[in-house]
């Protein structure tokens, strides 16, 4: 039977006659590709950036301790480490690669992970340390700092070898810094970037324009220098953009630098949709091909490796026609090779209000967007309540499909991907979930299992970015200080404490103005490497560590009950110390139910840090009435102390329904001493 790696030829095309021959030909041969699961609901989403999560050497490094990382937070500084340099070297590349990935599928796979969201792994300008992966040089290429298309192929292929899946990131809005504008009566040479943006219709090049009249682009070449006007001349693999049908000025906005919220978010034109990403250069997705050319490019990369979904960058930057055309284009050709679930979640930035516009919008028609990242209000509150911040109730409305926003998607649970932490935090403080518990608590390395536990048990398709499972959060909140006092808090210093290496490089890569040759081969010995925690030189792989073993329990249970991924939702009122039944404020202890047919399962989450709680929970008299037996499925203090664990409510154990008989009466369980920040799951015994 053809498979996707006979498509894999010597080199990657140059042009898209070659990637539409390729296309045909899977169509042709009936290459057998892996189906789409059912339902995107019972999957578990992971969330890593290549440069940062492995570069497959952890074992020639020794595993960074629990009992090291609780020492470093102890101390305020540390002799012979420069936190300067450490910060440096979080904007260089650090060495990850493709393989380091498939490395970790056992790792991943022993957390619960069911499919890896993959951060873009396109060839980036060899000049620039855009590690993270969305200034793309070559949509047909893999960058070769993370490795080849045959890796890439490997990955994915390994993957479905252990039922997992690989969603890839792309990016549609936007190019890299692959040419600049040239100021009128200026040689290439003189390219520069982010002039002041010029509104609908004008743009720098436009003749007449007062402003923009007499401007050129100039294309960069290898050395990130503007070299020419003439695409013909783009013959070099790291020159210009590829493919060929990409080296047109007519193909971008040429708008200059604007602002990125202004606008209104359904304007075709608005100043958000055509301005420049910074030095990243906006595609003009309205222009003749545009959208044709860069659906062909991605539908390459579905041919070729048999990859799962799509994450698609900056949505909110892109005209709801626009969004619905690419995404159609991509669903047809996906259904038509047989992967007819295929996964395609936007990036909307801005806040619940867009993130609801863009999909009601695209929900009119079919074969669209099939869910948002809520990386707006929503992540907010869910890190609030699981700490304990925020009043349940409070997070519960978020669900309330009668509710005009965002709520009514995540009612629906697979329109929603839920996310606790990210590369970006565009909604609130720049710091990871754990960053702001303080250093000295006991919940310090287990805390975000609670929050975990939320995403996994409530509507929605759950997402983990990495080193969540090992409580990820930069450096000491002393040692935090220190930098910002040094002057390292602003601009993009902030996104760093976001992507600390898992792998733990000694030192980042060679320098950017070294050859990509150069740059894949060797390290900068000047530079430590950006570890987790303010370190270098010691991966963070711990199966045993608090947070991953709590995580992998909940994962499991997840797995075996399809009521707690597919079940209707309610918040549960508690009762304690003989009060009524109620919703109780932040701090005390939050319980709801999911309901499936005739199955209840109910969870209950401590989200105080320092003391236990318990009380009554209401359950579903109708289906759970007095003497119904409930079983505890899962414990996470039980699962972190294993056969040691003395607590109450141990797994395996069961609860009986209270509750006066006559109609009327509330039913309810009893949960009692639940430690600080632990998660319990019970189910219905049938």
């Amino acid at each position: 039977m053809p498979a996707p790696a006979d498509l894999l030829g010597t080199h990657r095309p140059e042009s898209l006659d070659a990637v539409r021959a390729l296309l045909n030909q899977a169509r042709r041969d009936a290459i057998e590709y892996f189906p789409s699961p059912l339902d995107w609901r019972d999957e578990v989403l992971y969330f890593l950036l290549p440069d940062r999560f492995s570069d497959g050497g952890e074992g020639g490094r020794p595993l960074l301790t629990r009992a090291e990382i609780v020492a470093l937070r102890q101390a305020a500084d540390r002799p012979g480490w420069s936190w300067k340099q450490w910060a440096e070297s979080g904007k260089r590349w650090q060495g990850g690669t493709i393989n380091g990935i498939r490395g970790r599928l056992g790792y991943l796979q022993d957390l619960g992970v069911t499919a890896l969201w993959v951060g873009p792994v396109f060839k980036q300008r060899a000049r620039l340390d855009s590690y993270h992966g969305y200034g793309i040089q070559d949509f047909l290429e893999v960058d070769p700092r993370f490795g080849s298309r045959a890796d890439l192929q490997e990955l994915v292929r390994a993957a479905h070898g252990r039922g997992m899946r690989i969603i890839l990131d792309i990016i549609v809005n936007h190019t890299g810094d692959n040419w600049g504008y040239v100021p009128p009566n200026a040689g290439p040479g003189a390219a520069v970037n982010q002039p002041p943006y010029l509104p609908w219709p004008r743009f720098y090049g436009a003749a007449g324009d007062p402003a923009g009249g007499g401007w050129g682009l100039a294309w960069r070449n290898g050395q990130q220098a503007g070299f020419t006007a003439d695409p013909a001349a783009i013959t070099a693999a790291d020159d210009g953009v590829w493919p060929r049908e990409l080296q047109s000025e007519r193909l971008y906005s040429r708008a200059g630098m604007g602002d990125l919220g202004a606008g209104g978010i359904g304007d075709p034109h608005a100043e958000h949709k055509r301005t420049d990403f910074f030095a990243l250069k906006d595609i003009a997705l309205d222009a003749a091909g545009a959208l044709e050319f860069l659906a062909e490019c991605y539908k390459y990369w579905i041919a070729l490796t048999d990859c799962d979904g799509f994450r698609i960058d900056t949505v909110k930057h892109m005209a709801l026609e626009e969004t619905r055309n690419f995404c159609g284009a991509i669903r047809e050709f996906t259904d038509a090779i047989g992967k007819r679930n295929y996964l395609l979640v936007g990036e909307i930035a801005g806040g619940d209000s867009l993130q609801d516009f863009v999909l009601d919008q695209l929900a009119v028609m079919q074969r669209n967007l099939a869910a948002a990242l809520d990386i707006g209000d929503g992540r907010l509150r869910l890190q609030g309540v699981a700490k304990g911040l925020v009043d349940p109730g409070e997070y519960w409305r978020e669900f309330d499909e009668q509710k005009q926003g965002f709520e009514s998607h995540r009612a629906f649970g697979n329109r929603h991907v839920s996310i606790l932490d990210d590369h970006d935090h565009v909604f609130g403080t720049k710091l990871r979930f754990s960053a702001e518990i303080p250093d000295g608590s006991p919940v310090k390395d287990h805390h975000a299992a609670a929050a975990t536990a939320i995403q996994l048990f409530t509507l929605g398709i759950p997402c983990i970015y990495y080193g969540t499972e090992q409580a990820f959060a930069g450096p000491a909140q002393t040692q935090l200080r220190f930098l910002r006092d040094q002057g390292w808090g602003g601009g993009d210093f902030a996104d760093r404490y976001l992507r600390e290496a898992m792998f733990g490089p000694e030192h980042p890569r060679a320098h950017h103005g070294q050859d990509l040759a150069t740059q894949v081969a060797q390290q900068d010995p000047a530079l430590p490497g950006f570890g987790a925690f303010g370190t270098a030189g010691r991966h963070c792989f711990d199966p045993d560590s608090p947070a991953y073993v709590r995580i992998a329990s909940l994962c499991r249970v997840r797995r075996a009950h399809p009521v707690l991924r597919l079940g209707r939702q309610y918040g549960r009122p508690t009762r304690v110390f003989g009060d009524a039944f109620y919703i109780h404020p932040a701090g005390e202890m939050m319980a709801w139910s999911r309901i499936l047919d005739t199955e209840e399962a109910v969870c209950v989450i401590n989200p105080n840090g320092a003391d236990a709680r318990g009380g009554d929970v209401l359950v579903a008299a109708e289906i759970c009435p007095p003497g119904t037996v409930f079983t505890v499925v899962a414990n996470t203090a039980h699962a972190a102390a294993g056969g040691a664990y003395q607590g109450t409510h141990p797994v395996g154990s069961t609860l009986v329904v209270k509750g006066v008989s006559h109609p009327g009466e509330p039913a309810f369980i009893e949960i009692r001493d639940v430690h600080p920040a632990e998660v319990l799951v019970l189910v219905k015994k049938l």
